[in-house]
């Protein structure tokens, strides 16, 4: 974290989609794609595919929270993938997947528990929510092909099928948190 920076840790399936969408967010400094959550060190985009390693797919978001809050992202993230599908988005399934939040300290684990808590208790969804809490233990980031994955590869046949929605959703629901409709000097 740099100056008054906070970090948030997300899982919600392929970290290209998630990192469409947060990279979008007013507050929001960076976000790296990347591994957390296994056992190998260091390991490969190919290695965490396999399913094996324990490390889910994740995005790691730097923002200010004078900008945005820990509730605002959360927010966005439950509205922008399946909390409700165990290790699995889509046609995209297994551990690596799985909807997850990485917290860094109590604080975060217990506003992410009542937030949870809160979104089953008004029925938010179908199903009951499924996101694991996990501790942030060892980040990797993704290969560098990885980063900006959909600013780079629009037409790519993945990207044009499951980033759209995702961004419809984020410009309907979340206007007042955009970039574009916030600060002009972000």
């Amino acid at each position: 974290m740099s100056g008054n920076n906070h970090v948030a840790v997300f899982g919600g399936g392929c970290f290209w989609c998630t990192e469409a969408v947060f990279d979008e967010l007013r507050g929001v400094q960076s976000v790296v794609s990347g591994y957390t959550g296994g056992k190998n060190k260091n390991p490969t985009y190919e290695q965490v595919c396999m399913g094996n390693t324990g490390h889910a797919e994740v995005i790691k978001i730097e923002f200010d929270p004078a900008q945005i809050s820990l509730r605002d992202l959360m927010t966005v993230f439950f509205a922008t993938h399946d909390p409700t599908t165990l290790n699995r988005q889509g046609n995209d399934t297994g551990t690596q997947y799985r909807s997850a939040i990485f917290y860094a300290d109590e604080k975060q684990k217990e506003e992410a528990a009542a937030f949870i808590k809160e979104l089953d208790e008004a029925k938010t969804f179908k199903n009951s929510i499924v996101t694991t809490l996990e501790p942030l233990t060892e980040f990797y980031a993704a290969e560098g092909y990885h980063q900006k994955f959909y600013a780079n590869n629009p037409f790519q046949s993945y990207c044009q099928s499951m980033i759209p929605p995702k961004l419809n959703k984020l410009h309907q629901q979340f206007k007042a948190l955009l970039k574009s409709h916030g600060n002009p000097n972000q």
